[in-house]
């Protein structure tokens, strides 16, 4: 694989794919905001560049630093003090200087609702998440434009266990579920594995509390890479 920036490595999904591609020898650099993670990334063997997504200068600087045609994933969200969702404009900072250093692969991670999803929210979900989902959606829609190949991954809801093994890719906007957040890394890797995963959008679920009012189909993807001995 192609050496990759991760924006969002700090914690969570981001994290766990970092820890995944160094035991397949990847190369991995990682934009970290605040010391969070350093040593254990550091540990890893992971290249650390220091920045805030929200500065479109030090997005530039983290990508500066890796030649054109890496790969680039996006696990990034929240907001900032004064409220503006980094979902939305610290995502497009990163989208925008992945085109313009010729990022080969990008995967933007988002959330289930977002997107073609967003008609099937409940109303319990728009209350909690809507405005967050929505940012995300807005982030979503620059991409598409900016960066057509691009995949999308919208994970169910997040949780910390230890990965399954079962985690599937649908495209059936229906659909939600939960799914562990190692196994949403194992399926990253796998689809920037796979050139049949290029410009399409997928919600992320286990395949074993997957629901939607619709048969689950899973998305055909090549097996997993093997680690490096």
């Amino acid at each position: 694989m192609r050496p990759l920036l991760i924006f969002g490595a700090s914690r969570g999904v981001g994290l766990a794919l970092a820890r995944l591609l160094r035991r397949r020898d990847v190369p991995v650099t990682a934009m970290l905001r605040s010391g969070s993670a350093r040593d254990e990334l550091a540990a890893l063997g992971v290249r650390i560049v220091h920045g805030d997504a929200m500065s479109r200068e030090d997005v530039a600087a983290a990508f500066a630093c890796l030649p054109a045609g890496c790969d680039v994933v996006s696990t990034i969200g929240g907001r900032t003090p004064d409220g503006i969702y980094v979902d939305e404009v610290g995502n497009i900072n990163i989208i925008d200087a992945a085109a313009a250093h010729g990022a080969q692969r990008f995967v933007f991670v988002t959330s289930i609702g977002c997107g073609d999803m967003a008609p099937f929210r409940s109303e319990r979900v728009i209350a909690a998440f809507g405005a967050t989902v929505d940012a995300k959606t807005r982030a979503e829609n620059h991409l598409r434009r900016v960066i057509p190949s691009a995949t999308i991954i919208r994970p169910g809801g997040l949780r910390s266990d230890p990965g399954t093994g079962r985690g599937i890719l649908t495209q059936d906007p229906e659909t939600h579920g939960f799914i562990n957040r190692d196994d949403v890394a194992e399926l990253i890797v796998r689809v920037l594995d796979d050139p049949a995963a290029i410009g399409q959008t997928f919600a992320a679920v286990d395949a074993d509390n997957a629901q939607s009012v619709n048969p689950i189909r899973p998305f055909e993807l090549r097996p997993a890479l093997p680690f490096v001995s």
